[in-house]
């Protein structure tokens, strides 16, 4: 199987099944001399992992990561980091008779397409549970650009009807409450809402963003390795992502260019934004403003209901499906789209460093 690695010096090559021995990571490219140690990541993982609230799977799983190489003293040594968390939770005796047919909205029918074969033990790698590597490694990134003063902030925007009211942005609230909303009266409704969905064996969709704040002006590349692009191709990797916006996204195809450009102004001899409608990048290279990514994801395809399908054998039947689902992924995946988005900024400041040669000369004078 191919394109399971992204990245071009911070690369991150993930593996494991849903339900198999364990998942993991392999990072190559991280600088020697970063402490790390197994709770920096694992902060991370508790955010994404199943069984903390009423929303969520109740598919228990601690999904405990453990360092296995690239780490000495406390400190990354420069060589690959291997990262693993064993499965601990499988039932798949709940996923026997799905080997017998296609699930609405999954990848089973495409992955016996292209492959002749599939897991259909909770879907393999097309499973939610494979975001627990991208999370690991992600981890990672996010300490380093935390050194450099850059925050990435992933959080629930909408969850069906429900909007958050970003004008009482609660950044704490986006930890503390199990829709990961930034704000704690959109997220009580949410429950409701969800709850509601729940009674009817259905499941629900919504709408996630990540704001990346500290980013300077001069990072991306034009043409084919754009900054945004980028992004938007580590977002749209995520497996139940239908759409991504930059900056103000789908509203600007009806907007005059007199409304929707960004006046430039000097502030302190610096150049800045007036208004961040462009989302922080131009020409595909930040612009200094705070980078703003959007994320529209599907229902979750694993309802209760009965829905209409098709068998390997070709005939027509109705199915129920079994076991553990999320009504919803989005509380989630707010910490999966944070660190791909962070996995990709990383990258490309490194890739930046060659940009000028006054750069190049400048460090190896030293």
């Amino acid at each position: 199987m191919a394109g399971s690695t992204f990245g071009t010096i911070f690369k991150v090559t993930t593996w494991g099944e849903s339900h198999g021995k364990a998942l993991g990571a392999v990072i190559d490219g991280c600088p020697a001399g970063l402490p790390l140690c197994e709770e920096d990541i694992q902060k991370y993982l508790d955010r994404r992992k199943p069984g903390t609230s009423s929303i969520t799977t109740p598919r228990k799983e601690e999904d405990i990561v453990e360092i296995l190489s690239g780490i000495f003293e406390g400190k990354t040594t420069g060589t690959p980091i291997s990262l693993m968390v064993r499965n601990t939770s499988q039932i798949s005796k709940d996923y026997s008779e799905i080997a017998s047919y296609y699930r609405p909205g999954h990848a089973d029918y495409t992955y016996d397409q292209k492959y002749g074969f599939r897991d259909y033990r909770g879907g393999g790698r097309s499973s939610g549970r494979e975001t627990l590597s991208r999370v690991a490694a992600g981890a990672v990134a996010c300490k380093i650009l935390e050194q450099m003063g850059i925050s990435v902030c992933a959080y629930t925007r909408s969850i069906g009807a429900i909007q958050a009211d970003l004008s009482h942005f609660d950044r704490t609230a986006i930890l503390e409450t199990a829709t990961a909303m930034p704000d704690r009266k959109a997220d009580d409704a949410a429950i409701s809402y969800l709850e509601g969905a729940k009674k009817q064996s259905n499941s629900v969709g919504g709408c996630m963003e990540c704001r990346i704040e500290g980013l300077p002006a001069g990072i991306g590349d034009p043409v084919f390795e754009k900054l945004d692009a980028n992004l938007a191709k580590a977002v749209m990797s995520i497996g139940a992502v239908k759409a991504v916006e930059i900056g103000d996204g789908c509203k600007v195809s009806s907007r005059f260019g007199t409304d929707n450009n960004d006046a430039f102004h000097l502030e302190g001899g610096k150049v800045v934004k007036t208004t961040n409608h462009a989302g922080g990048v131009l020409g595909g290279i930040s612009d200094g403003s705070t980078l703003l990514i959007r994320a529209h994801v599907k229902p979750t395809p694993s309802i209760y209901t009965t829905q209409e399908t098709v068998n390997k054998s070709g005939e027509e039947i109705n199915i129920n499906i079994k076991g553990r689902h999320d009504p919803i992924v989005i509380p989630r995946a707010v910490v999966v789209m944070e660190c791909m988005a962070a996995l990709t900024v990383l990258d490309a400041m490194l890739i930046n460093l060659s940009a000028k040669l006054e750069n190049v000369v400048e460090f190896y004078r030293k």
